[in-house]
């Protein structure tokens, strides 16, 4: 018999997380091991369950769904991540993009999209409200385009790629090397790889380019 699929939720609207809750229980795959109504206590619930797939709110109270899924990342905690939002700035979905995590589903469309979205997450697929598929497509482009214009990104390896994304976000390479388990040294030779890869000249040019092509990367 199939293990079913365990989920924990967060949200900080408890008739959202309840309505949430029925619309997972009628597939039969899936079950609801926790909920949490705040970021802190959700990070709590994840490092002592550890689920399979964490349904978090960008916009909860303590720490917000980004700042969760960066010290899931960090700690390296297991557990495959779909955002829910009542956002549609494609600058949030880029966010989430780039910190790897496979679902975002708007609220007001939740009701509708939430199993699929879980099907795909577990199959190992991405899934995007489709009516921010434009975003996604706009992202794609993008990125297509630097790819043309910087080849050298197709040689990176996925350890530089990881660390030019967060050189995009502005961190340090002690802070880098924190959250990637390396040593700063070891960060210093990969942004310097990176910038013979990418024809990029110095570090601080590096952290220009990385900063102005963050959604495209």
């Amino acid at each position: 018999m199939t293990p079913k699929l365990r989920i924990l939720i967060a949200d900080d609207h408890p008739l959202f997380r309840q309505g949430l809750r029925q619309t997972i229980a009628a597939d039969p795959a899936c079950e609801v091991v926790q909920e949490a109504g705040d970021g802190r206590t959700a990070l709590q619930f994840i490092r002592e369950l550890k689920p399979d797939l964490c349904i978090l709110d960008i916009n909860m109270p303590l720490l917000d769904g980004l700042a969760v899924v960066r010290q899931m990342r960090q700690h390296r905690l297991p557990g495959e991540v779909i955002f829910l939002t009542m956002y549609k700035e494609p600058d949030l979905l880029n966010a989430a993009l780039d910190l790897d995590v496979k679902g975002y589903v708007l609220k007001e469309s939740a009701t509708s999209d939430i199993l699929q979205c879980i099907r795909s997450v577990a199959a190992g697929h991405r899934y995007v409200s489709p009516s921010l598929s434009d975003f996604l497509l706009a992202r794609r482009a993008g990125a297509q385009a630097l790819r043309e214009e910087k080849p050298g990104l197709d040689r990176l390896t996925p350890a530089e790629r990881r660390i030019l994304k967060l050189v995009a976000d502005d961190r340090t390479s002690k802070e880098i090397a924190d959250e990637l388990g390396l040593s700063p040294r070891t960060v210093e030779n990969h942004r310097t790889n990176i910038c013979g890869k990418l024809d990029v000249h110095g570090i601080h040019s590096l952290v220009k380019f990385a900063y102005e092509n963050k959604s495209r990367l």
